[in-house]
């Protein structure tokens, strides 16, 4: 292009873009030199602005069908599509030609691929939690630390202090307080059915987003008479939401009440759940031990303001129970609702324990599963390396490149990794109900959710990249000279390679069968140790107001029916006390020393009937009217209270002062989660309402056929409604249980997808030794010996692996085992136990193709030698 001259200005360079877009490249460079030369010749001619007006011209002039067609393009991109599909076509062929082989590696990836789905849709249902509300953010849940040395916190809260909240501090929005839930019998006309109901404050539909199906949100728990109801529960008892508002329900055939307002069923991924809701008014008036600074019986949750902290109402809050309750050292703190199913709760907000660490660790259970079934996909293909080598080097020969060859064998693995997929969505859809079983949820597939199809489809593609990307590398690596020659040595990193992975596969499956037998012996241990009374044949049920109010001839005639061998009654059963106070006096009590007790009211019978073990004392008796004013404590209230000898000692439990007439042995009150908890036994009859029947061994079905005719006599209108204790202890740790059933679901799939691959590579060794195998029983080898030497390379790693999974065992199932304040020790006989397991289930896949190799016949695989 000649060079322009500067003084006179370039042409327009808006003009020479359009040029370079109108003309086709392998005419521009001429054009535009032409188009240049004449516009100096127009600027000496015609001055700068006309030769500036004619350029445009000449450039618009190009502006026409045979100027805008563009000619082809001498060199063409490659149609990468053709590729494509000649590299599946190459994978379909390898398939069908080696069924054993894909069979192997797809039957790994799909189990893989399942496992991961069941659990991502388990860690998706725990992480979802509470997620639904729209104030999250700014919701807490108000903790009770009652003793913070000893870590004891508990979730029970003080009737005053949402109150308190809302007047004193200003950070506060909104507060509500709700009871614990109970089931109490609705009835309605004919209907009577036992539903979970809670009391709480009106602030409770303005925090939470439970939306009404009807009823003015603005007056909703308002009126002393109202009661707010599911839309279940409206067609259950009136058949439509409409119908429902207006109508009376009356509460355990005590109170009627008028439906003001109907919600939307909560869902299940709440951490409180409920049907029915009653004004806290109603009993707050009536309860004075709910406003009392030192009872704690509540729920209580705060809604924050915007951009105020927690930790500034933390601060305000920490000592309102110091500040209203003499000598008391108990402190409060708030939570963020988002973390209260996931996470432990710490003062300061802190994120330690709960739940999470089970999310985490089955988070990780997938992920290792599916790289044991990616580790077998590498495996198998890196052994069989070699029969693929003359495949690589003609590829090569011809002009294929290292990069095609990589692109060929990633088609190979991210195809069978889609396939597995495929067959991991049914085999999921199959599994569901027995895991929803497990797992007491509801969970589904969501192929409504766009975000699922792009999760599967990335774990897919990551799954069939990691298995690929290894064999790929290497097929792709061998020389065609050396292949072709006939001289290629795979060397010795493939084959360490190997067992290094195989090592790391049976470590995994070691450590799951450890923490399978771990589980499963805490859990036996909890249902068989001694937790300090009998809960065989105990039957309880309430007593409602029919069966309270005419109590002694009702009990005089359940004790005459045969089969029984004892009535009692409290106000919680003895495997789940929740009332706690700190308002207690002793002789010797320290100025500042504050213990909370658990409460347990108890009628005459209740140590004899639950079958506590009395250590000092006595019971306590109908011969002393006295007892009223008397006490019954546990080891560790002796203990905490420093009195080696209770008994005759002073007690006074709020404003009822009198003595501690019995001490019982220690019986779990509560979960063996946590420490044992000093508790105070108090007679008090007249506010146990429920009914506790032992039964002789062999008779609980004739006892409960005498309690229900004993009930229509004395509480027709109630609902006959009965339980067993026994199974209602075993409930408390139901969460263990299926933990521990996951933990042995997933050794297995762990264990079989790795003796899947053992078994494919014993299968490859013994087929590539066939002729030396031929050889050595020719020379009078026997078939035990040549099972041993075929199996001997494949135990060895698996011994290797048994004694690195046993320490890491160890320390994680002891972490576990922290969770519970009575544990199973971990003797050297489960790691025997896990490590036999492996290695026996090792040895009999690697010898079912040794024997089989060890028994062919040598004619067969020496005829062509």
């Amino acid at each position: 292009m000649p060079e322009m001259n500067q003084r006179n200005g370039p042409p327009p360079a808006w003009a020479d873009k359009l040029l370079a877009r109108l003309c086709p490249p392998d005419l521009l460079e001429e054009m535009q030199g032409d188009l240049h030369e004449r516009y100096q010749e127009r600027v000496q001619l015609l001055g700068v602005q006309a030769a500036r007006r004619q350029y445009w011209r000449d450039v618009l002039g190009f502006a026409r069908p045979y100027f805008l067609k563009r000619k082809p393009n001498p060199h063409p991109k490659p149609l990468y599509t053709d590729m494509l599909r000649n590299h599946f076509i190459t994978t379909l062929r390898l398939f069908r030609k080696q069924k054993g082989y894909a069979l192997l590696n797809l039957s790994g990836l799909a189990l893989g691929l399942t496992t991961s789905l069941l659990i991502l849709l388990w860690v998706r249902d725990e992480l979802s939690y509470d997620q639904y509300h729209e104030k999250l953010d700014r919701l807490c849940y108000a903790w009770h630390n009652v003793d913070s040395t000893k870590g004891w916190i508990v979730s029970d809260t003080q009737g005053p202090l949402a109150p308190a909240m809302l007047a004193e501090v200003p950070e506060v929005a909104n507060a509500t307080r709700l009871t614990f839930g109970r089931d109490l019998q609705l009835t309605v006309g004919e209907k009577r059915f036992k539903e979970n109901g809670r009391y709480a404050d009106p602030a409770l539909f303005e925090m939470f987003s439970y939306p009404l199906a009807a009823g003015n949100p603005r007056t909703v728990l308002r009126d002393l008479s109202s009661i707010v109801i599911s839309d279940s529960l409206a067609y259950k008892y009136f058949g439509g939401i409409e119908q429902a508002l207006g109508k009376t329900v009356r509460v355990e055939n005590n109170d009627n009440y008028t439906v003001s307002a109907v919600f939307r069923t909560i869902p299940r991924n709440s951490s409180e759940r409920f049907d029915f809701v009653l004004p806290f008014e109603a009993i707050y008036k009536t309860d004075a031990g709910l406003r009392d600074w030192g009872n704690s019986s509540l729920i209580t949750f705060v809604e924050l303001k915007e951009n105020a902290s927690m930790a500034v109402v933390d601060g305000k809050i920490k000592n309102y129970i110091k500040r209203n309750v003499k000598d008391a050292r108990s402190t409060l703190f708030l939570q963020p609702l988002a973390d209260l199913h996931l996470y432990d709760p710490v003062p300061g907000g802190k994120h330690a324990g709960g739940r999470i660490s089970y999310v985490r660790l089955f988070g990780a259970v997938a992920a290792f599963i599916l790289l044991i079934a990616c580790i077998n996909f590498m495996n198998l293909a890196t052994a069989r390396s070699v029969q693929r080598a003359k495949e690589v080097g003609v590829r090569k020969s011809v002009g294929a490149g290292r990069g095609s060859l990589i692109a060929q064998f990633m088609t190979e693995s991210v195809g069978l990794s889609v396939v597995a997929a495929g067959l991991a969505l049914l085999l999921a859809q199959l599994l569901l109900p027995w895991f929803n079983g497990i797992t007491d949820k509801h969970l589904a597939l969501p192929f409504a959710t766009p975000g699922f199809w792009g999760l599967l489809g990335g774990i897919t593609l990551l799954t069939g990249l990691v298995a690929g990307s290894y064999p790929a590398l290497l097929l792709s690596s061998f020389k065609p000279v050396e292949v072709l020659k006939g001289t290629l040595r795979t060397g010795s990193g493939a084959a360490h390679l190997r067992q290094g992975l195989v090592v790391f596969q049976f470590v995994l499956s070691t450590v799951m069968i450890v923490a399978t037998v771990v589980v499963y012996r805490q859990v036996q241990y909890i249902r068989n140790t001694d937790i300090g009374l009998q809960r065989e044949n105990l039957v309880y049920l309430p007593a409602g107001p029919g069966i309270s109010g005419h109590y002694e001839p009702y009990r005089n005639q359940l004790r005459n029916e045969p089969g029984v061998a004892g009535v009692s009654r409290s106000n919680y059963r003895p495997i789940s006390v929740y009332n706690t106070t700190g308002d207690a006096d002793w002789d010797g009590k320290q100025p500042d020393e504050l213990i909370s007790f658990q409460i347990l009211k108890v009628d005459h019978d209740y140590a004899a009937v639950t079958g506590l073990t009395l250590l000092q004392g006595r019971d306590f008796s109908r011969k002393f009217v006295t007892d009223s004013l008397r006490f019954i404590i546990n080891e560790e209230a002796a203990r905490l209270m420093g009195l080696q000898h209770p008994v005759g000692q002073r007690l006074k439990l709020w404003d009822r002062e009198g003595s501690i007439i019995g001490v019982v042995k220690d019986f779990h009150s509560r979960t063996m989660h946590g420490p044992q908890q000093p508790l105070i036994m108090t007679l008090d009859p007249e506010d146990c309402g429920l009914l506790m029947v032992r039964t002789q061994p062999g008779k609980t079905a004739e006892v409960l056929a005498a309690l229900e005719q004993l009930h229509r006599q004395y509480a027709p209108e109630d609902v006959f409604e009965y339980k067993f204790m026994d199974q209602a202890f075993e409930q408390l740790y139901q969460s263990d249980v299926m933990r521990g059933k996951l933990a042995s679901g997933f050794a297995f799939i762990a264990v079989f997808i790795s003796c899947l691959g053992l078994f494919g590579l014993a299968a490859f060794t013994a087929e590539k030794r066939t002729k030396e195998i031929g050889i050595r029983k020719v020379l009078g080898a026997n078939v035990a010996g040549i099972v041993a030497l075929l199996s001997r390379s494949f135990l060895k790693p698996v011994l290797l692996a048994i004694l690195i999974a046993s320490p890491l065992a160890w320390y994680l199932m002891n972490q576990w085992l922290e969770n519970f304040a009575q544990k199973t020790p971990i003797d050297w006989g489960v790691f025997a136990l896990a490590g036999g397991a492996a290695l026996l289930v090792a040895l009999f896949t690697v010898s079912f193709q040794s024997i089989r190799a060890a028994l062919a016949n040598p004619v067969k695989s020496l005829r062509s030698e």
